[in-house]
């Protein structure tokens, strides 16, 4: 079975949007990508940190979907990340309330040792540099690295994002973070531009205008499944991307043309990941369920064009 190696954070998140509001609840980048992935049936690792104030339910919770949990460090006498935010009404825009580092602003990842030889390594959102280390760790190259970012790493640490760039296959970032990171507003020049600075394979979230995948002169557009109502979009973007990491994994297959369907495999999780408060609606998610939503996006994208 294949290897994924899983960086980034576990977390509390808070969370109001106009349906209504939560206390701390299970959240984070390492969190929603592991979830994804376990759909997938990958021998997956996180490798994150916590504090003592995190319930081992939780813990339990992504061991029960075998995601093996030995590289998530418990800093007794520490406290979990944390972030609160609040939705506006069009979803789409949010007001961050709260960020307490805690024992993530100490944090330096340990892969383990079973672990690093890993074929697929799924890098989420921390620094750069601790990225980075991640890579230095592994017996040898991956076979794919994806890296996701945002662009609070674009302000604050550009130089250590190029660094790493220049290790990874794979970059995961949305519209906006794009046309920072280039200074292009057209997407196509964008994905061009982030190709020189390492990255083979560009994929651009668009929210619910869906997803584009670049690779030298080749692009592909996936839509967003039209849903009647949008819960929470907390961790969407994690869980598009543990569905894409999670799929190649599975897969033996890393070309251009497979990594269509890893895309159409993470739009489709993270639509299931909006309909509720958090991580819930993706710890109970059934293969069934899922099955059933890739014959929907099969019905809403294929069809025999006739030609005049």
């Amino acid at each position: 079975m294949s290897k994924l190696v899983i960086v980034g954070t576990v977390a509390f998140d808070a969370i109001e949007t106009p349906f209504g509001k939560t206390d701390k609840i299970l959240g984070g980048a390492a969190t929603f990508i592991g979830l994804a992935a376990s759909q997938f049936g990958v021998d997956a690792a996180a490798v994150s940190v916590v504090g003592g104030d995190f319930p081992q339910k939780y813990l339990d919770l992504l061991s029960d979907k075998n995601i093996d949990v030995s590289g998530v460090e418990i800093v007794k006498d520490g406290k979990t990340f944390f972030w609160s935010g609040l939705y506006h009404n069009d979803m789409n825009s949010r007001d961050t309330l709260a960020t307490e580092l805690n024992v993530l602003a100490d944090f330096q990842p340990v892969v383990p040792e079973d672990y690093k030889n890993a074929r697929v390594v799924m890098l989420g959102n921390l620094h750069p540099l601790t990225q980075l280390s991640v890579l230095e760790q592994m017996n040898q190259k991956p076979e794919l690295v994806v890296l996701d970012t945002m662009n609070f790493w674009m302000d604050n640490a550009l130089e250590d994002l190029h660094k790493v760039m220049k290790h990874i296959d794979v970059i995961t970032i949305n519209d906006e973070e794009a046309r920072q990171l280039t200074g292009e507003y057209s997407l196509v020049v964008a994905a061009r531009k982030i190709h020189e600075m390492g990255p083979k394979y560009v994929v651009i979230k668009k929210g619910e205008h869906g997803a584009l995948l670049f690779n030298e002169d080749n692009v592909f557009y996936a839509p967003a499944l039209p849903l009647e109502e949008v819960f929470d979009p907390t961790g969407a973007g994690d869980t598009f991307a543990g569905g894409f990491a999670g799929y190649l994994a599975k897969s033996d297959d890393l070309s251009f043309e497979n990594m269509k369907n890893a895309v159409i495999y993470g739009s489709t999780l993270a639509s299931f990941c909006v309909e509720k408060f958090g991580t819930e609606r993706m710890v109970d998610l059934s293969s069934e369920e899922v099955h059933k939503r890739l014959q929907q996006f099969k019905n809403l994208t294929q069809f025999e064009i006739e030609l005049t």
